[in-house]
């Protein structure tokens, strides 16, 4: 039985969404703030996390935070009122793996928790060639032969993985977009994780073809 654990303070909305996921053939427990959901998420093993941002006793992001400090690796998905581009990518680099904002269709949010638990049964071991280095894409982090390993965001990871899947295609801001972020229309966001890739693994590991869009570089 998959096990989903629901950290929200709207006390309807919880109960709603408890018996959507037990109704999908879930277990889902229901914490109702941060403090609660501390406890709960560090001392039962959850399958997928559903995390509120505005939380009280402790804000969403802090509590996703204190869950990755102390190694709990289950995909989390950040439920909030916050919709702007920089409040995305704080959930995204905060350690979520997906970002979904209020009000929400139901049905959504399902397919996107699938979405998180096929990625997360990816089989162990599976890599991908970064130049010398390797991507591991279940752990979400670069190798190479003289470093530390290099953890990735989820996002961060979906980019590099996309690249990596097609090493000699140049990819336009566009289908990157449609293709990590498609819940958004903003074509900046590729720009943006194409820096924040190269300022952790190296300006080489992205090549920017001039006028077309970006392809994999090598590290």
């Amino acid at each position: 039985m998959t096990r989903v654990l629901i950290v929200e303070d709207d006390g309807e909305l919880g109960d709603l969404l408890v018996r959507a996921f037990a109704g999908a053939g879930f277990t889902a427990d229901l914490a109702r703030d941060g403090q609660a959901g501390l406890h709960r998420a560090l001392t039962r093993g959850y399958d997928v996390l559903i995390i509120d941002r505005g939380l009280p006793a402790i804000e969403g992001l802090d509590l996703l935070a204190r869950l990755r400090r102390r190694g709990v690796r289950a995909p989390a998905l950040i439920l909030t009122a916050l919709g702007t581009v920089a409040d995305r990518v704080a959930g995204l680099d905060g350690g979520a793996e997906d970002y979904l904002v209020k009000p929400f269709e139901l049905e959504e949010l399902m397919a996107r928790v699938r979405v998180l638990l096929r990625h997360r049964g990816a089989p162990a071991g599976h890599a991908l060639p970064i130049g010398e280095a390797e991507f591991d894409l279940i752990t979400r982090t670069v190798t190479t032969e003289d470093g530390p390993p290099v953890t990735l965001s989820g996002r961060e990871s979906d980019l590099l993985r996309l690249l990596a899947a097609s090493p000699a295609r140049v990819f336009s801001r566009r289908e990157i977009v449609a293709g990590v972020f498609p819940e958004s229309t903003t074509e900046t966001l590729a720009d943006t994780y194409v820096h924040y890739l190269r300022r952790k693994l190296g300006p080489g590991v992205i090549d920017t073809v001039r006028g077309s869009g970006y392809r994999l570089g090598r590290l």
